[in-house]
């Protein structure tokens, strides 16, 4: 890419809905200035927003919020890659010209664009349902919050100026000469528009759709996406503080008392292909396998296998290497728990000759490709587990009741424990037992152990690295990690806290956009 992505999209791919949501298939290269005139104009709009989520979580984030983390790193790599070890080796450089950090950018701002045209192609749509129409615009809301929220954890930062900027904000359609005049704002600038676009979806989205709309963003969906925005402004880098937290726990209240949604009984039935979008899930990205070329189709199960694997641990497809569990990740777990059998394996069995390959790998997205990579695994972006911990968090963190928090961290182990788990261990009669506050000799204890919670419950789902950043632990947690897993000794800077702006970005407007601390300033 030599141009910045929001100067180039007078054609976007749109897909039309044929039988239900999911089956999201590109008719055309539609010209986007002459086709937005009717109700079912606009929702296969909608639809395109929402179809080039696929895109942005297919490869990218799992290295920006897995891989950059203590949780996993590769099992392979060839010829020693500067992007990839750029990212998972932190005594290696992260360079602005990793093709990862371009790919983020890109991806996100081209859901941004499509939001956009959306929201401002609709007024012009007479619509019979007023609602409907909102619910439209509610929904590119949705997505586009999403989706800077993911640019400012990415990219927001102290910059080379002394000022904590975040990305560029692109609220309209704008044209290729607008796109040159811009500049990062500040960062509490761009979440005030992800928080504006939220509050505005938790009013205009439904509840919740019929059979053929499941998987589009609900009501629920915003006050979950908020309630991690909230989290995420109280902590680093904007420390917010204890009134955030106050308002995370408020829309972690909505979802717990009024949202319906409810944990699965078993935690494997989560990540079952046949089992999407279950009562638990508050929003996932959707998948499809079968489609033509696997367009719509989701890779992790190929990716995360060991390069080296054949049958024994996918059946179709090549294998990647990519998001292997840490030694470190392995050992957070219980023994016995449930969720490790559930989420990852720590070794494989050759069927050629019967000997152990002593690789990690993740099981948690599991299903038969039909070729390739093409998978039917969605992503879960959004569930309930997420939300509970979050809120229990957010309690202990403003000295609420933390009985409540801990109840809501022990329903999560309690499903856990009932979980079928690995049959070659006997689990302890003690196996994940509740809390009780006599556990914890003081509140960092007890948020240390719900930190641990997260990790576990949430392993592999993209959450990690950014629950270290906004906690303030990343520093800790990964000179700790690397020094036990044997990687290269490092220098820690906080500079590492943020990705550096792409190059791409920078030279499309040298010295406007400002460059995050610790990188070259074009």
């Amino acid at each position: 890419m030599k141009k910045i992505i929001i100067a180039s999209f007078s054609l976007l791919l749109l897909f039309s809905c044929k039988k239900d949501f999911i089956a999201l298939n590109p008719p055309s290269n539609l010209n986007s200035a002459g086709f937005y005139k009717t109700e079912s104009d606009m929702n296969q709009a909608v639809l395109g927003a929402y179809a080039g989520l696929r895109s942005v979580y297919n490869n990218t984030f799992i290295r920006l919020g897995e891989i950059r983390s203590d949780n996993t790193t590769y099992s392979w790599l060839a010829g020693n890659p500067a992007d990839d070890n750029g990212i998972d080796i932190f005594a290696s450089p992260l360079l602005p010209e990793n093709g990862y950090l371009s790919s983020c950018w890109n991806n996100c701002y081209n859901v941004i664009l499509r939001s956009n045209i959306v929201i401002g192609r609709i007024e012009s749509v007479n619509f019979k349902d007023p609602k409907l129409k909102a619910q439209y615009i509610a929904e590119a809301r949705f997505v586009r919050a999403l989706m800077y929220f993911w640019l400012n954890r990415v990219f927001g930062g102290y910059s080379t100026n002394g000022n904590l900027l975040g990305v560029l904000k692109v609220d309209k359609e704008i044209t290729p000469a607008d796109a040159y005049k811009l500049n990062r704002v500040s960062l509490q600038e761009t979440y005030d528009l992800i928080v504006a676009d939220l509050q505005f979806a938790e009013a205009n989205l439904p509840a919740k759709y019929g059979a053929t709309d499941v998987g589009r963003a609900t009501m629920w969906s915003a006050h979950g996406l908020l309630c991690k925005v909230y989290m995420t402004m109280a902590g680093y880098p904007l420390n917010k503080g204890a009134a955030y937290y106050t308002l995370a726990i408020q829309e972690a209240q909505q979802v717990i008392n009024s949202s319906g949604a409810a944990l699965v009984p078993s935690y494997a039935d989560l990540f079952d292909v046949n089992k999407k979008n279950s009562a638990e899930s508050l929003f996932e990205i959707q998948y499809m396998k079968g489609s033509p070329n696997g367009v719509t189709g989701s890779p992790w199960n190929n990716d995360f296998a060991p390069r080296f694997s054949d049958k024994e641990v996918v059946l179709v497809g090549d294998k990647g290497g990519s998001n292997s569990p840490t030694g470190d990740m392995s050992r957070a777990y219980t023994l016995g728990d449930p969720r490790k059998f559930v989420s990852m394996r720590d070794f494989w069995v050759s069927a050629k000759n019967g000997a152990v390959q002593n690789d990690r790998y993740v099981r948690k997205y599991y299903d038969v490709a039909t070729t390739g990579s093409d998978n039917g695994n969605n992503w879960i972006e959004l569930r309930l587990a997420d939300i509970y911990l979050l809120y229990a968090e957010a309690l202990v963190r403003t000295g609420g009741d933390k009985s409540q928090a801990l109840s809501y961290v022990n329903k999560i182990r309690q499903r856990a424990r009932n979980t079928k788990g690995d049959p070659a261990i006997t689990p302890p009669a003690n196996l994940l037992k509740d809390y009780a506050l006599t556990d914890f000799a003081d509140d960092n204890a007890l948020l240390l152990a719900i930190e641990n919670e997260r990790r576990v419950e949430l392993a592999f789902e993209n959450h990690r690295w950014f629950d270290l950043v906004r906690t303030g632990r990343a520093k800790d947690v990964m000179t700790a990690e690397q020094a036990v897993d044997g990687y290269s000794p490092f220098t820690w800077s906080d500079n590492m806290l943020s990705y550096p702006i792409p190059t791409p970005v920078m030279q499309s407007n040298p010295g406007k956009i400002i460059q995050n601390k610790g990188y070259t300033q074009f």
